[in-house]
């Protein structure tokens, strides 16, 4: 037991250990990274010249290490947030405190090794020993001009937040915000590297993006269990059952991506005549038997631990699997350091080389409709949000109990909607051209949202959900409350924020020239999406949403916060229209798109574009509003009803009966 809150007993000798087999797997994911790169040559064949031993092979093995501490940080995070229950109190149990030690261990290594990896990648980059650049003038001047530089400056700084946070964080509700910068941590690194550059660059990358968080869950996960899991064995059982439902998801979700990055980068013919090919192989290889036999194992595993509380055949069994794991996190840095086969068999476009794909002509209502390009994580958000809320409707129905139809039909809409935003002909031409991109964000901030919130997703699974219970562990649905009431939510479904956030984006990305620097890098062209429908979301949720909010907004304060943002909407167009600048000309310029001559007409189109669009979400409101408000007026006088017939009526029994006193009294 704790003798204070967070402050659990140690087991020596099962932590150590546990402890020991992360390390081992760090070191060993550093030695075959070492090994995979002296056997390919991978320095040779980049055409890098002297660069030094130490820079050619202390890169590779750094960098195994600092993705190998991400990986358990990551891990460990998650073990805090979801895989055991914190106290009744919300304070983190023995656990889950033992398990954010283990991000401030693991997090102070990634961020040693990111940090470390800042000026081996510049000497890789300028052909020159570590030892040279060592000078902060030199590394200043550098950094920003190398992207993987630039990048893992960036990965040092979260993960030096990320270790700070861990010291501070006593409170289940704050792991999970934890969890989630973790996570970001990943990306920067991963989004400057093979996948990031060439063709097809919008797949390889957002390929990469659900290939890599799944791995992080999963090995980190796996990592965690063992490394923190033993300290409390009341709970243990719990998390090795959540943890193995989440490793067939993320191991499915490995396989698919993989898959689809591989083929973007190496065709069939090259798997078996290429270096690149062949660890492709061999890290698919290594994943199908992590699959198949981690999976029997961990099932082994679980009956062990719920049935008997054998902590020790988690341990041996799941040790090696994750030295298994951390030995392809070096197999993966040694693909990563060898160019794929073909890199110059072709002269790619403009069009390739800034968007990923090719434009086949101007953006007619045929190509519109028709000419789609599936956006892995948008679409694939899409997809599975409407899978999940009609397998929500289903469970509902089975028990007996009834849904809205016009809700369903809400929330499928706003998934189409979302799905043709960024999958269409519209998602295609998005990127290149300024008039679709402003068509593709009206219908992802205004649209969609207003859309998804009259869908009632949250209150559906709330009911879909079972409770918990007093006496067991907080499930999903005790998750989802938690986040709806918790302070993030109050503060940004407040209506000053939310109507901020919803209307003054537009101005502070559009005219700071962050539009400009956004788009030559897709990464950010995820960010811009997801910012617009969040704050879409944010905005529309206290106006015309059906699920409960922090902050309830009367009918007038809601018709209010709408007609508020017009204004400020209206005045956006208007500028976009008049402007006599061109946003984003560089970008739009190097392009070239024989259709758009005139770049500064297009953005006009745009400015026009988004003036006109705002009817129709007002429109959407104003419908909503009115059917809630008649609505809530039945309720109300459906309550009288059954009031009355309760008690006799008696509030106008009562009325009438001063009504006769006064005639009384006037008459006297």
């Amino acid at each position: 037991m704790a003798t204070e809150v967070g402050r659990p007993e140690v087991h020596g000798n099962a932590r150590n250990g546990a402890v020991a087999a992360a390390l081992a797997g760090i070191v060993l994911a550093a030695v075959v990274a070492i090994a995979l790169v002296a056997l390919t040559a991978a320095a040779a064949v980049t055409g890098i010249v002297g660069p030094g031993a130490l820079t050619s092979y202390g890169l590779p093995a750094m960098r195994a290490v600092a993705q190998s501490a991400a990986v358990l940080t990551v891990g460990s995070a998650l073990f805090a947030a979801f895989l055991v229950p914190p106290e009744k109190t919300g304070y983190l149990g023995v656990g889950g405190y033992s398990a954010l030690r283990g991000v401030t261990w693991f997090g102070g290594l990634w961020f040693l090794a990111a940090a470390l990896m800042v000026p081996l990648t510049v000497a890789d980059a300028i052909g020159r020993p570590v030892a040279d650049v060592l000078d902060l003038d030199l590394l200043a001047r550098a950094v920003p001009s190398l992207g993987a530089a630039e990048a893992w400056l960036l990965t040092a700084g979260v993960a030096g937040v990320v270790t700070a946070a861990s010291r501070a964080v006593l409170s289940w509700g704050w792991t999970v915000p934890l969890l989630a910068l973790a996570v970001g941590g990943l990306l920067p690194v991963a989004l400057t590297g093979h996948s990031s550059a060439g063709g097809a660059h919008d797949l390889a990358t957002n390929s990469l993006l659900f290939h890599l968080v799944a791995a992080a869950l999963w090995v980190g996960g796996l990592a965690a269990l063992i490394v923190h899991g033993r300290r409390q064995r009341e709970h243990l059982g719990l998390a090795t059952s959540r943890f193995s439902r989440l490793a067939l998801v993320c191991w499915l979700t490995m396989a698919a991506s993989g898959v689809i990055n591989a083929l973007v980068r190496v065709s069939l013919f090259d798997v078996l005549t290429s270096t690149y090919g062949l660890l492709v192989l061999g890290k698919v290889a290594a994943l199908l038997v992590l699959g198949v036999v981690g999976y029997l194992q961990r099932e082994r595993s679980v009956r062990a631990v719920v049935e008997r509380a054998d902590a020790t055949s988690l341990l041996r069994l799941g040790s090696v699997e994750v030295l298994i794991m951390l030995a392809t996190v070096g197999l993966a840095v040694a693909l990563g350091r060898t160019p794929p086969p073909g890199g110059g068999a072709r002269e790619l476009s403009a069009s390739e080389l800034l968007l990923g794909y090719q434009l086949h002509g101007p953006p007619t209502l045929a190509r519109m409709l028709f000419d789609w390009r599936f956006d892995l994580v948008y679409g694939t958000a899409a997809l599975v949000a409407a899978v999940l809320y009609l397998a929500g409707v289903r469970r509902l129905r089975r028990r007996g109990h009834s849904w809205p139809v016009g809700r369903t039909v809400a929330w499928l809409a706003g998934c189409a909607t979302v799905l043709l935003a960024t999958s269409s002909g519209i998602g295609r031409y998005a990127p290149g051209m300024f008039s679709v991109h402003m068509a593709a964000h009206m219908m992802l901030s205004m649209l969609a949202p207003a859309l998804l919130v009259l869908g009632g997703a949250i209150t559906l699974a709330l009911r879909a959900l079972r409770p918990a219970g007093p006496d067991h562990p907080p499930g999903a649905r005790e998750w989802l409350v938690a986040a709806v009431h918790s302070p993030v939510s109050r503060v940004l479904t407040h209506p000053i924020v939310a109507l901020a956030l919803f209307v003054g984006s537009f101005y502070a990305l559009y005219f700071s020239g962050l539009f400009d620097w956004a788009l030559t890098r897709h990464w950010a062209h995820l960010a811009m999406n997801g910012h617009f429908l969040l704050v879409g979301l944010l905005f529309y949720w206290p106006v015309i949403g059906i699920d409960p909010a922090p902050r309830r907004l009367p009918p007038l304060g809601r018709l209010g916060l709408v007609f508020a943002s017009l204004p400020f909407h209206a005045f956006f167009g208007i500028i976009l229209m008049g402007s006599a600048t061109v946003i984003g000309l560089r970008f739009y310029a190097a392009l070239g798109l024989p259709w758009v001559p005139d770049l500064l007409a297009d953005q006009r189109l745009g400015g026009g574009l988004a003036w006109a669009s705002g009817e129709i979400p007002l429109l959407v409101v104003l419908i909503a509003l009115l059917v809630q408000w008649a609505r809530a007026d039945e309720r109300a006088a459906s309550r009288e009803d059954r009031r009355a017939d309760a008690d006799g009526d008696a509030d106008l029994t009562a009325y009438n009966a001063m009504l006769r006193e006064m005639s009384e009294r006037e008459q006297r």
